[in-house]
């Protein structure tokens, strides 16, 4: 019995139970996308100073969703300068395999780090730097979706990506967020369609479990909250446009 088949035998009974629930969690619940021929295809961006955590959540309910859906997930990290080492915030060392495609991408998952350390590797020396915030928004088009989590959010907000939107981010950011154009949405995922965003650290479950639930169904969202025995927090913000 492969891995994917014993996952779906051992949480068929409790995903069954907890999906009547589950829509109640949003009160923008979107209908479920048709499976496609071909993967969905997650590019999660990493940099030096990239906080670990806001990297591995979402990494793992990605790469664990396939096993509770119909449709195979590709999940990536990916950097703007190339296959390399990257060092983390707490000094983790990554080797990332691929480079920048977002053309390549479904789903650009952008995490944050070093917001608070100015002087550090992290978001803000990709802000000065100015290269990543240059592709972020380059790379937008239609049938991409970018998010981010924490203070990744933050260099959405350079690329011009979450102003006059929907959007949140790590509650030590927020004032910098709103006041760089950004419309603030007390929420801990606030979803704007092709742009969606999320708050602190820990959010990046929450972020993941959303967009499984949005792009694969809500049975691999709660098939999900099951293996991972944690349960996805708060209300998301939805638009009602457009979906």
């Amino acid at each position: 019995m492969n891995r994917r088949t014993l996952l779906h035998a051992t949480t068929a009974l409790g995903a069954a139970t907890l999906t009547a629930g589950a829509a109640t969690r949003a009160d923008a619940a979107t209908v479920a996308r048709p499976a496609r021929n071909r993967p969905l295809r997650v590019h999660v961006v990493m940099f030096d100073g990239v906080e670990e955590l806001d990297f591995a959540a979402p990494y793992e309910v990605f790469s664990a969703s396939g096993h509770f859906a119909d449709r195979d997930v590709d999940v990536r990290y990916v950097s703007l300068d190339g296959p390399r080492t990257v060092q983390a915030a707490y000094g983790t060392g990554l080797r990332v395999d691929h480079g920048w495609a977002p053309r390549d991408a479904d789903l650009l998952v952008v995490p944050g780090g070093g917001y608070a350390r100015r002087e550090d590797p992290g978001v803000w020396a990709e802000i000065r730097r100015g290269s990543l915030p240059r592709a972020l928004a380059a790379a937008t088009r239609p049938g991409l979706t970018v998010s981010a989590l924490c203070t990744g959010v933050m260099l959405l907000s350079a690329a011009g990506l979450t102003t006059g939107r929907p959007c949140t981010t790590h509650h030590r950011a927020r004032a910098d967020l709103e006041k760089q154009g950004g419309v603030l949405r007390n929420a801990r995922v606030v979803d704007d369609g092709d742009l969606v965003t999320a708050g602190g650290v820990t959010s990046g479950l929450d972020l993941a479990l959303w967009l499984v639930r949005r792009e694969l169904g809500a049975d691999a969202a709660v098939g999900l909250e099951e293996m991972l025995e944690y349960e996805a927090r708060g209300t998301v913000w939805a638009a009602r446009s457009g979906r």
